[in-house]
């Protein structure tokens, strides 16, 4: 192999100034020219775009904090009322046959060896034993109004005010209705009756004797009177939070419409209901089709009947929302061959129609149905949610699609800067939120708590107005730098 060389170059013709040799290659020099400062630029603005999304968590996993705070605003609470008139026959006492047991009472205490408790216990165990001979039927009615209200959960799907939730809330059979009825009216009317009964005796019952009357009118009323319902009216309502300026939410009750509604399990339970929305309403996102893996966490939201109608808490409270957490115990198929998502999340009654939330905080499934325990109870950790997959399905058949709305973005986004500490960008964006629905549930309470972490100095960190100062600032320090060198440059080569 042979290897050639290149000739030595001659400089004796060169006019001595330019005798030095030049390179074939001149290398670039730094800060060379207006490109390489915008990608100097660039670079800067990404490395710190990035270091705050990295932060942000946007699409990530969120804490149980996070989640709450993100969906707990669309959240609402589904009241379906029934109203009736229910007509009783009403009834008197025989008091013939009364005074005749009073008689035979007395007759048996002879040495006084009976007590008044003790003639009131004969008195009413033998009405409860033969009601028949001392209750009469009247040809007149009594007239009773009575309310019957079933409440579940539900949250809104769109910003203009679309609501999912459970059919079997807003769609109870007649037969069970009218039963519901019936016992409430009973229920009022033996309290009137044994009150009644209490002041003519000029006695108070025990819990035992008043027991035992109330098996005595069960009797008489299942036997002997009749009860007629009339005027059977339901009005369903989307109730929910709204902020007034405080730090406390106050509570807005709107008619719903329903738009479509399946059936109550074994169908698919889903209905979707419409209200008119004063506003841009916050809204919860809805996963893709794909159904969630066993053993992935959850995060369930409701309103639990025995919390909401707990007599200790405030009915101020009582319309926020209760989260449970768990995990997806199982993927089930329905009678009907469509998937259920078991769950080991805690529910009770008054949860059905919540969302089921994934660790990104969006809904996989819609809260439905528990399992029953032998005694009749709810089996505790053995609970099941329709997928979303099935909720789609309604939604588009009514060509309603969940576009996450610009309200329910600012919110998000002005939730991260909290969470971040970055409290001049949250309070920016919390008031913009506030600009665009001034009842936003919440709203203010963010607003008052950053301003005033903003006035004791915490959480000064970078911004993205702060960042994009910083980056002209850098970059002008750039340009001077570059100037400052060429003109050097220049001068020593002068």
């Amino acid at each position: 192999m042979i290897a050639l060389i290149p000739a030595r170059p001659s400089f004796k013709h060169l006019p001595p100034f330019s005798r030095r040799p030049r390179p074939l290659f001149r290398p670039t020099r730094p800060f060379s020219g207006p490109i390489t400062l915008l990608l100097v630029a660039a670079f800067l603005t990404a490395f710190l775009s990035a270091s705050s999304l990295s932060a942000s968590g946007q699409g990530s996993r969120l804490s149980a904090v996070n989640n709450y705070a993100l969906n707990r605003s669309g959240i609402v609470m589904i009241r379906t009322e029934y109203t009736a008139n229910v007509y009783v026959n009403s009834m008197k006492m025989d008091e013939k046959a009364f005074n005749t047991l009073l008689d035979s009472i007395q007759s048996l205490d002879h040495g006084g060896g009976v007590t008044p408790e003790q003639k009131l216990d004969i008195v009413l165990r033998e009405m409860n034993n033969r009601p028949a001979r001392f209750f009469q039927t009247t040809f007149d009615y009594i007239k009773q109004p009575e309310q019957i209200t079933a409440t579940g959960t539900g949250f809104f799907v769109t910003s203009d005010g679309y609501v999912a939730t459970n059919c079997h809330l807003i769609d109870r059979d007649d037969a069970f209705i009218r039963r519901q009825f019936i016992l409430s009216a009973f229920r009022q009317i033996t309290e009137a009756s044994i009150a009644a009964l209490e002041n003519s005796w000029a006695t108070h019952f025990t819990e035992q004797q008043r027991s035992l009357l109330y098996n005595t009118y069960a009797s008489v009323y299942s036997r002997l009177f009749s009860m007629i319902l009339y005027d059977l009216k339901k009005n369903i309502y989307v109730v929910y939070r709204s902020d007034s300026g405080g730090r406390h939410s106050d509570t807005v009750k709107k008619p719903a419409s329903v738009v479509v509604k399946g059936q109550p399990m074994p169908g698919k339970d889903i209905a979707i209901l419409k209200i008119p929305a004063p506003a841009e309403m916050p809204m919860l996102t809805l996963a893709s089709s794909d159904l969630p893996r066993v053993g992935e966490q959850l995060f369930v939201y409701g309103y639990p009947g025995p919390v909401t109608n707990n007599d200790f808490v405030s009915a101020e409270s009582a319309i926020e929302p209760t989260l449970t957490t768990g995990i997806v115990s199982a993927i089930r198929i329905s009678v009907g061959g469509w998937p259920l998502i078991q769950m080991d999340a805690n529910i009770n009654h008054g949860s059905s129609g919540g969302p089921v939330c994934n660790e990104k905080g969006e809904v996989i499934g819609l809260t439905t149905f528990g399992s029953l325990e032998n005694t009749g109870g709810l089996a505790a950790g053995l609970n099941f949610a329709v997928p979303v997959t099935i909720l789609k399905e309604f939604l588009d058949s009514e060509g309603i699609t969940p576009v996450s709305g610009r309200v329910t973005g600012l919110f998000a986004r002005a939730l991260d800067y909290y969470e971040q500490q970055q409290y001049r960008d949250a309070l920016r964006e919390f008031e913009k939120v506030s600009r665009l629905n001034n009842q936003y549930p919440g709203i203010y309470a963010y607003i008052a708590d950053c301003r005033e972490k903003i006035k004791d100095g915490k959480g000064m960190f970078i911004g993205p107005i702060e960042r994009l100062i910083l980056i002209i600032s850098l970059l002008l320090l750039l340009i001077g730098a570059f100037a400052a060198f060429t003109t050097l440059r220049r001068r020593r080569s002068s």
